[in-house]
């Protein structure tokens, strides 16, 4: 073959219902794509209204405004074919669909096959499913088109091959989680081995509520030999060359460890919430504790030091270590930091409730109340200056219920709901390895709630290594009780951290949103019932 063709992929950060917005981000990048030299721009699966629109997608005027955004954008574009993905109403039926833009009209469009219905996704909730290949004639290569879930099957793929295509250009909307790119890259493979062309797998980046979409876009040749590679979690424009029946070697982003992968998702998945949803900065109540301050830390790389507010609400259980350590990582960073002592309000409700509890002994309700009268002071400061409160438990306490309705599960945002424990004292060594932030003492002491004197945390739970492996194999991998012990784990360690997970789920339904880092978070793709007797398998 003498054809050849040079295509910018645009991975690109798009905002859900922002139309006009998206589409004036693809005709900017398309000029860009255009004066690089590029014959074809292709943007991730439904840019023109961004992923995942959910149920936006039950109404007909959306569609509306999408198919006037699109004839409108097809206008704009000029001296480059754009493939652009966006929802699409035909007939009565509703399709996630990618259409080629050229020569100022739509020019042909394809309809996805595969519907993914499983994970975070939830597409046959509003999509029809498309047969027919759509393959493309630009610069004399044919080009065909898939859509996300199209690759992850045989038969799209397959089908675009038949009707003549040369090269296949795969749209994305793919939300990250830990090691999910070598899965991708395994997945395209398997395509290229059944139809011998090579493939652009072109993705999204940038936060949209519980999910992180990382960009990471990427080329194999028809061997499945990686010839690009995007780098994750950033907006980029990339020139691909086909030539000659292939794809020629061109850019390779570096690779980073694995925390550094992560604490990038969790800075974006903060900066992209917070503005897109206008908020003008953060809080952040601040223990002296691992969790708190990973989250600031996180909060201030992601927003900026002038944005960011950490509040310590000590009680007469708080160390001292841990007001020193607050007030250092504070000044370090360069936040607003404020201290409001809780032993007043203590003391006030200690005395409304004494003939309510007079008799009886003290127990976790006096510990919930200092959590609870914390959870008010933050959002009272967050109703009167329009911040909002940023939580700071992870996936190990959410799991097993460690934490407090109404008190440190108050907020609006869950920054590291979907992070184990071990990772965040990963996650903190990574944050300090870059810049010391985190005071030392904060990473070695044991954690502590702090809400009686001496408590840690492995008074009632396993040790975290131990609880978070359980946590991982009954959530993630979805192993009976049964099934964990016989991996090497006690028997009562398992039965207290099952039976604690199953009960904590009422506190879960009630707990902010939070980004999504593991392949089953707590959020969209997790939804047990609240009552239930069923049984585990022993």
């Amino acid at each position: 073959m003498s054809s050849s063709i040079k295509i910018a992929v645009a991975q690109i950060n798009c905002t859900v219902g922002d139309l006009t917005g998206n589409a004036r981000k693809i005709a900017e990048f398309a000029v860009r794509a255009r004066a690089s030299g590029a014959h074809l721009m292709v943007t991730p699966e439904l840019a023109l209204c961004g992923y995942p629109p959910e149920d936006l997608l039950l109404r007909p005027d959306f569609y509306r405004a999408c198919a006037r955004e699109l004839t409108e954008l097809a206008c704009r574009i000029e001296g480059i074919a754009v493939v652009v993905g966006h929802p699409l109403e035909s007939v009565g039926e509703y399709y996630n669909a990618a259409s080629l833009l050229q020569g100022g009209e739509v020019a042909a469009t394809y309809r996805k096959h595969r519907l993914p219905n499983y994970e975070v996704f939830d597409e046959q909730r509003y999509f029809s499913p498309g047969f027919e290949p759509c393959v493309v004639a630009v610069n004399g290569v044919q080009c065909g088109i898939n859509i996300c879930a199209d690759v992850w099957d045989e038969g799209a793929a397959e089908a675009a091959r038949a009707a003549g295509a040369e090269l296949l250009l795969a749209l994305n909307a793919s939300p990250y989680h830990m090691n999910k790119q070598a899965t991708r890259y395994e997945v395209l493979r398997s395509r290229i081995k059944d139809t011998g062309i090579p493939v652009i797998y072109a993705n999204m980046v940038g936060g949209q509520d519980e999910l992180v979409f990382d960009g990471a876009s990427f080329a194999l040749d028809r061997n499945g030999r990686l010839t690009h590679q995007l780098p994750q979690l950033v907006e980029v424009l990339e020139l691909i060359e086909y030539s000659d029946g292939d794809l020629r070697p061109g850019a390779m982003a570096a690779e980073h460890p694995l925390e550094a992968e992560v604490y990038a998702a969790l800075t974006l998945g903060v900066r992209d919430y917070l503005g897109k949803n206008g908020f003008p900065g953060a809080i952040i109540g601040l223990s002296g504790g691992i969790d708190s301050a990973l989250t600031l830390a996180i909060a201030v790389d992601a927003l900026g030091a002038d944005k960011v507010r950490a509040v310590m609400m000590p009680s007469p259980y708080t160390a001292d270590i841990s007001l020193e350590d607050s007030r250092r990582m504070a000044e370090t960073l360069g936040v607003r930091y404020d201290e409001i002592p809780i032993e007043p309000a203590m003391r006030t409700f200690a005395g409304m409730l004494a003939k309510e509890f007079a008799g009886l002994p003290a127990d976790t309700t006096e510990e919930n109340l200092q959590a609870r009268i914390r959870g008010m002071i933050l959002m009272a400061l967050s109703n009167k200056y329009g911040t909002i409160v940023l939580t700071t438990g992870n996936k190990s306490e959410m799991a097993v219920g460690y934490a407090t309705l109404y008190g440190d599960m108050a907020g609006g945002f869950a920054v590291i709901k979907d992070i184990f424990k071990t990772m965040v004292y990963r996650l903190a060594r990574h944050r300090n390895a870059v810049s010391q932030v985190i005071p030392e003492r904060i990473i070695t002491r044991p954690p502590s709630a702090e809400l009686k004197p001496g408590q840690t945390d492995q008074d009632t739970l396993p040790p975290y290594e131990v609880l978070d492996a359980i946590i991982e194999a009954y959530m993630e991998r979805d192993l009976s009780p049964r099934e964990i012990v016989a991996l090497g784990y006690a028997e009562a360690d398992v039965r207290h951290t099952v039976s604690m997970l199953k009960r904590s789920e009422y506190k879960r339904r009630q707990a902010p949103v939070g980004i999504r880092v593991t392949k089953r978070g707590f959020g969209k793709d997790w939804r047990y019932p609240i009552t239930s007797a069923y049984a585990d398998e022993w």
